[in-house]
């Protein structure tokens, strides 16, 4: 019903209807439950996307990421697609995915870098000269406090090549990088505050 409607400005799941809704996935009744929503009043079915964004005072929609890419933490929710493009315009970075690490019950984001290497730019003169990392790890931590729904990223983790889908190379595993940037951090790992 119309309570489950986000506000404009506040982020939702993206929900949608028309001709081409499909009724059920097929064999998939744990996944038509999650996903299909009928309308009580019309019997139309509506579709919820897992993608999730906003509509501004202007009606334009705005993408924030995956539903299931979200970083829930104590102090507040942080979206992959608000969150990475920020520091993907750092000089040196390739892109960057936002992942959560859990400790002691509390999950806190953890921003895994993948650097521009001589596999990434073999015929481009880029200059990686020693400290290279450094001087990018240094830029992002800096840049991080600079925004609110960025400033609670302190820990920066350099991955030699994301895990992606072999389709297109742009659908990152979030879910296997965040399984690597626990193993990497160690279960004593603590957050800076």
């Amino acid at each position: 019903d119309d309570s489950l409607l986000a506000a404009p400005g506040e982020v939702g799941e993206f929900v949608v209807r028309g001709p081409v809704v499909t009724r059920t996935y097929y064999n998939r009744p744990d996944a038509t439950r999650l996903a299909k929503i009928r309308d009580p009043h019309t019997g139309e079915v509506l579709h919820r996307m897992g993608d999730v964004g906003y509509i501004d005072d202007r009606g334009r929609l705005w993408f924030c990421g995956r539903k299931a890419h979200r970083v829930v933490t104590p102090h507040g929710t942080l979206f992959t697609d608000m969150v990475e493009p920020i520091f993907n315009t750092v000089p040196g970075v390739v892109r960057t995915a936002l992942v959560g690490v859990a400790r002691g019950g509390v999950t806190h984001p953890v921003l895994c870098v993948e650097p521009f290497t001589w596999r990434h730019a073999p015929d481009r003169k880029i200059n990686f000269r020693p400290g290279y990392l450094e001087v990018v790890a240094s830029a992002l931590r800096a840049l991080a406090p600079r925004f609110d729904h960025t400033r609670a990223v302190t820990t920066f983790l350099n991955h030699p090549g994301f895990p992606v889908d072999v389709r297109h190379n742009s659908k990152i595993f979030r879910e296997k990088l965040a399984v690597w940037a626990d193993r990497q951090l160690g279960p004593n790992w603590k957050p800076e505050e």
